[in-house]
């Protein structure tokens, strides 16, 4: 994996002071937020100096119950070539839920969504990341997501969940340590555990940002400063891997770029400590090795009966019998004694095994449905029959709307949930949903002022997402107009005039007679 080094997030609020940094190895631009046909000038510039830049989706949905759109891919495949980046990120997550597929009304959440941790979400996660995998030109990364909710009835921790996805697609990972603390805090998940279970050599690179607690939970909200836990935890991840890349998030809310700088120096100096850590490690296990191979041959025949007997019994497994010919590797080898690339046999199979699975090879046999080459496939990679593939979509997509449509259109809430939770979650929508559309419509506050979120968020409660926000914006206008407000003359005219001039299938015309022959209706519509 190419080496990224530090890097943080481009935004433009933020450009100008990202440009000036000294020791920016690379950046982050939210993917859906750059055109390619017109890359802002900050970000060419970067890139003329030779900053790599790397495009982070947030739309596509790979962790939702459908087949990722198309037109989506496609856009995220020209990012990334306009870009010249050398992979592309996305999310393990769900975004919108509904549709053909569970005959119910579509709905976007507009936000990341937790994807539950069973078979079904994992196979349907795992064809959907082969798909984008299809798509793109560049590889791809998928990242873990914080939560505030635990879906009922999961079947693997989130190391096991990422383990077996980048086992069975190759998929590199792009590991939040700020994700880890919060699901450390909201669901009571041990981040030290996560990460002795991750697929280390799979890491892409990794994120840092802050959050906030807030009604009891959580937040990670990309508007505050890093906290202790999660320098603590990327320290603990370096002592383990030298991640190709880290790089710090910040969203709203920016600081001076002094504190920005501050805090990718504590970064930096996190790193440095899990190194020292990773290194005092690796030596111990060199001595240790080396004082195993000084060891008198007649020790080994003395404790264990032969002569290299201690190395050997290390390898067996609870059966008895030999985990593989090399003894201390976990990799399984092929007959000229070479690693086989992507096969980590010895830990896959334990990380089975803890879960009540039969091995990989067994797979074919267990579903007993397919047989030739297909089943043969199937059985060694962990696929599920299509059928079987096509039952799990639409299981997960069912309780992925009745999710979706509990935080967004007031629906009872799934039996399972923690109902105060989802009452948090939905809350947390509703309040990002408000400020993104007033940062995509920024003269709605303008015209409403101190009206629009209470107007907005009342809004919110009975008229879910079913577009993107601009769409939203636009919904949210027609709605107050169709209510006779805002209660202002003032306000309720320039707000007709803001939703006029969107909502038709072009611009009005902007020529001064059409403008003069609009004032003058206006002013007999007011006689």
């Amino acid at each position: 994996m190419e080496r990224l080094g530090t890097g943080i997030g481009w935004r433009p609020e933020i450009a100008d002071a990202v440009e000036r940094m000294p020791g920016i190895d690379w950046v982050e631009a939210v993917a859906e937020n750059v055109c390619p046909g017109h890359l802002p000038d900050s970000l060419r510039r970067l890139r003329e100096r030779g900053v790599t830049v790397v495009p982070h989706g947030v739309s596509l949905g790979l962790g939702g119950a459908d087949r990722p759109d198309a037109g989506r891919l496609t856009a995220l495949a020209e990012r990334a070539e306009a870009l010249g980046s050398p992979l592309v990120t996305e999310h393990i997550a769900f975004v919108r839920a509904g549709g053909p597929l569970t005959a119910s009304p579509h709905l976007e959440a507009g936000h990341l969504l937790p994807v539950p941790r069973t078979r079904d979400a994992l196979d349907v996660l795992c064809e959907n990341v082969r798909i984008a995998q299809d798509a793109l030109p560049v590889p791809l990364a998928v990242e873990n997501i914080a939560a505030l909710i635990c879906w009922p009835g999961e079947e693997m921790t989130e190391g096991q969940f990422l383990y077996d996805l980048a086992d069975r697609t190759g998929v590199r990972l792009l590991i939040d340590v700020a994700n880890l603390h919060t699901n450390h805090v909201n669901r009571g998940e041990d981040p030290s555990k996560a990460l002795a279970e991750l697929p280390l050599e799979a890491i892409a690179y990794v994120h840092v940002a802050g959050g906030v607690e807030r009604d009891g939970v959580w937040h990670d909200s990309h508007a505050h400063p890093v906290p202790r836990p999660v320098l603590d935890i990327l320290t603990d991840l370096a002592s383990r891997v030298s991640p190709p890349g880290v790089l710090l998030e910040r969203d709203e809310n920016f600081p001076e770029p002094a504190e920005l700088e501050n805090e990718l120096g504590a970064i930096r100096r996190a790193l440095e400590a899990g190194a020292v850590e990773r290194v005092k490690t690796e030596l111990r296990s060199a001595g240790a090795t080396a004082a195993q191979r000084t060891e008198p041959e007649g020790v080994g025949a003395e404790l264990f009966g032969e002569p290299g007997a201690g190395r050997q019994e290390r390898a067996r497994g609870g059966d008895g019998e030999l985990l593989g010919a090399a003894g201390r590797s976990s990799e399984a080898r092929g007959g000229d004694g070479e690693p086989l690339v992507g096969v980590r046999a010895t830990r896959r199979e334990d990380a089975r095994g803890t879960r009540g699975e039969a091995p990989a090879a067994a797979g074919a046999a267990r579903r007993g449905d397919e047989t030739g080459a297909a089943g043969a496939t199937r059985g060694a990679f962990g696929l599920p029959p299509q059928e079987g593939a096509d039952e799990a979509r639409q299981r997960l997509g069912l309780a992925q709307a009745a999710l979706l449509s509990a935080l967004v259109a007031g629906t009872p809430v799934p039996e399972g949930f923690d109902r105060a939770r989802v009452g948090v979650q939905a809350r947390a929508l509703a309040a990002k949903r408000a400020d993104v559309v007033a940062k995509v419509a920024p003269e709605l506050p303008v015209i409403l002022g101190d009206e629009y979120r209470t107007a907005f968020l009342g809004y919110a409660q009975t008229h879910p997402m079913t577009d993107g926000y601009r769409r939203d914006a636009l919904t949210f206008a027609e709605h107050l107009l169709s209510t006779g407000r805002p209660g202002d003359t003032r306000a309720r005219r320039e707000l007709r005039e803001w939703w006029l001039e969107r909502s038709g299938p072009k611009p009005r015309s902007r020529r001064r007679v059409h403008r003069l022959a609009r004032a003058t209706r206006r002013a007999l519509l007011r006689r």
